[in-house]
């Protein structure tokens, strides 16, 4: 009886470690089954018996009801309860066996279960033939965890979990609970007695905002229609094929009329014609993950599995995501691993100790975005980490993953001074338990998602980030490539008449080019924060503006390397880019905007058909110097090659001087056609060019044995090819 009254105790106060040794049905004595159950707003209750309902007694006011006998009813036990509102029949939460394998703990220890997803979280399914939802959580600092809603009037006493031996995992299961049912996790630390009430890691969709609470997510299934998608990225080579990434900020791409957001079936039926017709293989998203804050841009997530409301449900995204494929272009998500924010209802401090992050801010804190990073060095944390890609990779069919601020994780001494950071267990700076989680993730992404993509945006010269792991690099795919983009933008806003004095910045890049697979970004963080749009950054009036910019996508687009753009680029945006409101569409009613759009769109559809614009992206075989060092006219010329020796020329004059008969050596004889050129009228230039025709002449010329005279535009690009 005195272990009974301190159960019992334990149970009113909410702090029972193990409330399944306590409630349900229990066996006293050989021959005798007492069972129990906590209904602290029930008036009466009883207990089916064979064909009977038994009657429970109220042995304790605050709502403790019991019964015994020699009889032992089925289980699990299955019961009536009256209300003040009504009486419902119910199952026992605490007659059922538990759910989670000794297998998923196991390997969730070992931070090895890829689709930990499947076993944390809340789940509606049947469990020994009842239907309900079942419930995990990780928390191992925790005295006690239940699982809290308008199911039990967010009562902590209601619904405590089971924790599962020294595991740290939390579980029940919960009849007659289904989709759309709100829920948290009530956590009192065993350390302190505070209490925590926390959205769940592992949730798959959240109530609206400011709401913070998750719903149990529907079962209904989303019928897919991508299989042939899914089996040629299997084959793909995408080593030597095109890849031209639109970057999309789905809550500011376009509105409806009164500022309304698009939802994702809307934005399928807008967003993806438009890249389709724009010639992009890929959108690349920035994350839509749950965020609290639009002003984040989704980089502060707090629902790692949760797509954002903001545009509506699971089924919803993934029918955009289909739609993308069946338009044949790939979706990469972009990925933010590397800090998450403080909010006291999210994953901070979440069993009331540092269990996503560091204790020490000298590892546990960026002091730059004021967030927390994640304690790469625990399994269970990184187990989370990694099943997470896994689940959008497995789940929503993406295409590959951007994985953010890379370097921030690399380096324990990232934006930190002296005496802020703690040195690996060798004195050095780099984080050695992100290198082996890095290398662990995309190993499992290569190895189970064939022809997904990882792109790593590191903006430093850490070494073979885009190598296999097994030749000692990090597995990247690809990687953005930083230095060329700061490069490219800063000699570029230079006035025409200093060019010259910068001209290394054009040709520097090519020095290291080919050490890792490269992306040449102009990206969202390019056009923010005072930087100005990419329009806005050209020098020179309203001619040479366009002029510059014009002359700055051909630069790119010809440049050895995969592409992106952010949104709004293409339409030659003016204003710097506003996250809560519509790109500026109604420029496109201005010619000059409009022949910006055409000049991307022919650039791109360029890059999809010119196989030597791709095809050897990542290798020095497929580029050649004709020309670099013209710094005192600011003109650069050179070769890209295809595998099958297909070549073009590219030519790129960065002043506003028109060069008549200008000399180029060319590798072979013969008749040439400028088949791109971005001063044509066309794309709202001066139409100087060479739309007769050339033909080389036996004029020895920059290492070549014949040579073209041709007319260069004024801040112009040109592509040229033999016939």
């Amino acid at each position: 009886m005195t272990t009974d009254l301190k159960q019992l105790n334990l149970i009113l106060s909410a702090q029972h470690h193990d409330p399944f040794n306590f409630l349900g049905l229990h066996e006293k004595g050989k021959k005798t089954n007492i069972f129990r159950t906590f209904l602290p707003d029930a008036k009466n209750a009883w207990l089916k018996v064979g064909a009977d309902w038994l009657p429970l007694e109220k042995t304790h006011q605050d709502g403790l009801f019991t019964w015994q006998s020699n009889t032992r009813p089925s289980s699990p036990c299955l019961l009536k309860i009256k209300y003040a509102g009504g009486t419902h029949e119910t199952h026992d939460a605490y007659s059922f066996m538990p759910f989670i394998t000794e297998d998923e703990l196991h390997l969730f220890g070992q931070g090895q279960l890829n689709q930990a997803y499947n076993t944390f979280g809340a789940h509606a399914c049947e469990l020994q033939g009842i239907a309900g939802v079942r419930f995990a959580v990780w928390a191992p600092s925790a005295e006690r965890v239940s699982v809290v809603g308008d199911f039990n009037r967010w009562d902590g006493r209601v619904n405590p979990m089971r924790v599962r031996g020294g595991s740290g995992v939390w579980e029940l299961f919960i009849p007659n609970l289904t989709a759309g049912d709100l829920y948290k996790f009530e956590i009192r630390n065993r350390n302190t007695g505070a209490i925590l009430t926390k959205t769940d890691p592992y949730a798959r969709e959240f109530e609206l905002r400011p709401g913070t609470a998750s719903y149990v997510t529907s079962t209904k299934q989303y019928q897919w229609e991508n299989q042939t998608w899914l089996k040629n990225r299997g084959q793909h080579d995408w080593l030597h094929a095109p890849f031209n990434c639109y970057e999309v900020h789905l809550g500011s791409w376009q509105r409806k009329e009164g500022n309304e957001l698009l939802s994702y079936r809307e934005l399928a039926e807008k967003l993806v014609p438009y890249v389709k017709e724009m010639g992009y293989t890929h959108i690349e998203l920035l994350p839509i993950t749950e965020h609290p804050l639009n002003e984040s841009w989704g980089y502060q997530t707090t629902g790692y599995f949760a797509v954002t409301n903001r545009f509506g449900t699971p089924n919803d995204f993934k029918f955009f995501v289909d739609a993308c494929h069946q338009a044949n272009i790939g979706v990469i998500l972009d990925w933010v691993p590397g800090h998450f924010p403080k909010d006291d209802w999210a994953l901070a401090r979440f069993d009331g100790s540092a269990l996503y992050e560091h204790e020490d801010p000298r590892l546990g804190e960026h002091q730059d975005w004021g967030t927390l990073i994640f304690n790469y060095g625990r399994n269970e944390v990184r187990n989370f980490l990694i099943a997470n890609a896994y689940f959008w990779l497995k789940e929503f069919h993406i295409d590959g993953l951007r994985v953010d601020a890379v370097a921030s994780m690399l380096y324990l001494d990232y934006s930190r001074k002296s005496g802020e950071w703690l040195p690996n267990k060798f004195g050095g700076r780099e984080n050695l338990e992100v290198i082996n989680f890095i290398k662990q993730l995309n190993t499992i992404i290569h190895q189970d998602f064939p022809g997904a993509l990882t792109i790593a945006e590191e903006s430093t010269a850490w070494p073979a980030v885009s190598r296999p792991v097994y030749l000692g690099g990090l597995g990247f795919s690809m990687k953005w490539n930083m230095g060329w983009m700061n490069d490219t933008l800063s000699y570029i806003e230079n006035d025409p008449v200093h060019r010259k004095y910068h001209h290394d910045k054009l040709t520097f890049g090519q020095l290291y080019a080919y050490s890792e697979n490269f992306v040449l970004p102009f990206s969202h963080d390019e056009v923010v924060h005072g930087k100005h749009s990419l329009l806005d950054k050209m020098p020179g009036d309203a001619w040479q503006k366009f002029a510059n910019l014009r002359l700055l996508f051909t630069l790119q687009m010809t440049s050895p390397g995969k592409k992106l753009n952010f949104m709004g680029n293409e339409i030659a945006q003016g204003l710097e880019w506003n996250v809560n409101s519509s790109l500026d569409w109604n420029l496109l009613e201005i010619e000059a905007h409009k022949d910006m759009q055409r000049l991307v769109h022919d650039l791109n559809h360029q890059y999809l058909t010119t196989s030597c614009l791709h095809d050897l992206d990542f290798e020095p075989q497929g580029f050649d110097w004709i020309d670099c060092h013209d710094s005192d006219q600011s003109i650069i010329s050179f070769i890209r090659r295809a595998r099958d020796g297909n070549f073009a020329i590219i030519v790129l004059n960065f002043t506003p001087v028109l060069r008549h008969n200008y000399r180029i050596g060319v590798p072979k004889s013969g008749q040439y056609t400028e088949i791109f050129n971005s001063d044509a009228n066309y794309y709202g230039g001066s139409n100087q060019g060479n739309g007769a025709g050339l033909q080389t002449e036996t004029v020895a010329w920059m290492n070549h044995k014949q040579s073209l005279l041709i007319t260069l535009p004024p801040l112009a690009g040109l592509i040229i090819k033999p016939n």
